[in-house]
């Protein structure tokens, strides 16, 4: 019969340029994190989930990087499961973990997510984020961030990425109303957010005018609208209810759905990816969007947030510029919206931004995130995109939590 899986203990790095340190010491910082977290020993783990996306390349470790930072711990026999999907890495990770736990496999689990993304080559950085579309049909791609796009940045070297949302944010301007001004005003908000983050790898406020007069990235995105790549690592322990009890854990968080859901074409009209992880995530709950308190989604730059609080229901399509403008998704609104800052001030290390984003809602939903605690808290939702096929993620991963 199939259980809830439970979040025992939660760990994390400090997100940023990590040059000095090794892959492995990264991990070994959010692990040891969570395991004393959970109050439990190393010895009590039984499988691993190990996540690494752009590491392996950027570090030359391109095979067994899990077990190979787990036996530096001391911990070895175990099952230990090496896990790649792109900036959803860390979120699968969990997600295959906490299914492990729910049907029975295991007791306890572990599930982690580490990167090393900053690298003197920058051009080895891109090439990483490069593979996370079909390389196999480039012109494809290209045809679809050129439309649109300013002539005088279609030469510039930059993350392929910026140009996707970069287009994104440009079809959704047009379909809602949507300023950059809109844009400005969500990294601003999420810079008051980051400030209260000490983990976080931007912790000074911006005003939306700081950020309209930023260096332009590919239009309409100036830089401070575009997340960061980033080094750092974040960890969950996650146990069954039964060994909850048996231990008495402290205020384990009670995990309520964790989806994954992968890219396909839509038909004109039927909603996209997201959207339909949403529905499958909150029918798992069996919670609608009003039930939910605080959001942790996939900002990998600020038009992204927009479309994504209307993909997860939070208000109705074009209605996102609305829904930032009441003040509804900063801390003290009604549902606050990457209360850590989000991607674009908390980083992106891609291998460990889902398990952050579970890092955060654990936090609040124990009431321990000081100044930036969103009362009250009783129900929080991750949403963690990853890589881009066709004209969307190629893969989205929806998590639901509970006190």
């Amino acid at each position: 019969m199939k259980q809830s899986a439970l979040i025992a203990g939660v760990g994390m790095t400090q997100f940023g340029k990590h040059l000095d340190r090794s892959l492995s010491s990264l991990a070994h910082e959010a692990i040891a994190a969570a395991l004393k977290d959970s109050g439990l020993e190393s010895t009590d783990i039984q499988a691993a989930w190990a996540g690494a996306a752009g590491a392996p390349i950027m570090t030359g470790q391109t095979l067994v990087a899990g077990q190979v930072i787990l036996r530096a711990m001391g911990l070895g026999r175990i099952p230990v499961i090496n896990v790649e999907n792109a900036c959803a890495t860390a979120s699968t990770a969990f997600q295959q973990a906490c299914s492990m736990v729910s049907f029975g496999a295991y007791d306890v689990v572990l599930a982690f997510g580490v990167e090393k993304l900053f690298h003197p080559e920058k051009e080895r950085t891109f090439a990483v984020l490069g593979g996370a579309v079909d390389v196999e049909r480039p012109e494809e791609l290209q045809a679809y961030v050129a439309e649109g796009q300013p002539e005088e940045y279609q030469a510039r070297k930059r993350s392929l990425f910026m140009d996707i949302y970069a287009r994104m944010a440009r079809d959704y301007s047009a379909s809602s109303g949507a300023t950059s001004r809109h844009y400005a005003k969500v990294s601003a908000k999420n810079s008051l957010h980051g400030s209260l983050n000490p983990l976080a790898q931007f912790q000074d406020r911006l005003t939306e005018e700081d950020v309209l007069a930023a260096p332009m990235i590919s239009a309409p995105l100036t830089l401070p609208m575009c997340s960061p790549i980033g080094d750092g690592a974040a960890a969950a322990v996650i146990v069954s209810p039964r060994f909850a009890r048996e231990r008495g854990l402290d205020a384990p968080i009670r995990v309520m759905s964790a989806r994954l859901a992968s890219s396909f074409d839509p038909e004109p009209g039927e909603p996209g990816i997201t959207a339909w992880a949403a529905a499958q995530a909150y029918g798992d709950a069996g919670i609608e969007p009003r039930d939910i308190d605080l959001v942790e989604l996939h900002d990998a730059t600020t038009p992204a947030e927009l479309i994504c609080c209307e993909a997860l229901g939070l208000c109705a399509a074009g209605e996102g510029p609305e829904l930032l403008e009441s003040g509804a998704t900063t801390l003290g609104g009604r549902v606050p919206v990457n209360v850590s800052g989000g991607l674009v001030r908390k980083g992106h290390p891609i291998s460990a931004t889902g398990l952050a984003q579970i890092y955060e809602l654990t936090l609040q939903l124990r009431g321990r995130a000081g100044r930036r605690q969103v009362e009250g808290a009783r129900i929080g939702v991750a949403e963690n995109g990853g890589g881009f096929l066709g004209r969307d993620a190629a893969v989205v991963a929806m998590t639901v939590l509970s006190q």
